[in-house]
């Protein structure tokens, strides 16, 4: 009786450790795919001083990056869960992987622009400005605009203010596939039953 309580405690502790194994290297793939591009994507947007459709392209791969979120609930759900797995534990596994994901491409981005682009914003904010001097913008509202670029740039160089920005910016995203995995892919006890029953 004691080795089999032994037995299945080890093996219950193994699938916890394959699961939270699956949720890291998830992660880190994710994580590495949006760095990349974003690096990949700074630097042409530096050298030709294009920034046209770089935003929607950022969250496209923000996208395809997270949508390992469902491999992740859906190989967690079918090899560890028994083909079970509840909304709560399928969110959660998006979480986490959303999490180690935002952190690597908020450490990259911190280390390129401090470290390798600290005029990035100023380049940007020079052509936000001219698009709105080409879209027929007032002098009063190219001065307001230029007064709030220049707040935001005092506080884009605090390392701080620099992350949460960051942050904001991949994590709704994330947030938001870990909800429809785990809508889609939860799965209760009973799912299996039902069938056979049928």
């Amino acid at each position: 009786m004691t080795n089999n309580i032994s037995r299945f405690s080890n093996f219950e502790e193994t699938k916890t450790k394959k699961m939270k194994r699956t949720i890291i290297v998830t992660g880190f793939i994710a994580g590495f795919i949006v760095a990349a591009f974003m690096l990949a994507s700074m630097a042409k947007i530096f050298n030709l001083n294009n920034y046209e459709g770089s935003m929607l392209l950022g969250y496209t791969t923000m996208l395809v990056a997270f949508s390992l979120i469902f491999v992740a609930v859906k190989n967690n759900r079918d090899k560890y869960g028994n083909g079970v797995i509840t909304f709560g534990k399928a969110f959660t596994t998006g979480l986490m992987i959303t999490l180690i994901a935002s952190t690597i491409y908020v450490i990259v981005w911190m280390i390129d622009y401090f470290y390798f682009i600290p005029d990035f914003y100023e380049k940007y904010s020079a052509h936000e400005l001219l698009q709105l001097k080409a879209a027929g913008g007032t002098q009063a509202q190219l001065s307001a605009k230029a007064a709030e670029i220049q707040q935001f740039s005092k506080l884009y160089r605090n390392p701080f203010f620099n992350a949460l920005v960051t942050y904001a910016e991949i994590l709704p995203v994330g947030l938001i596939v870990s909800l429809l995995a785990a809508v889609i892919l939860k799965r209760k006890a009973n799912h299996d039953k039902a069938i056979v029953s049928q």
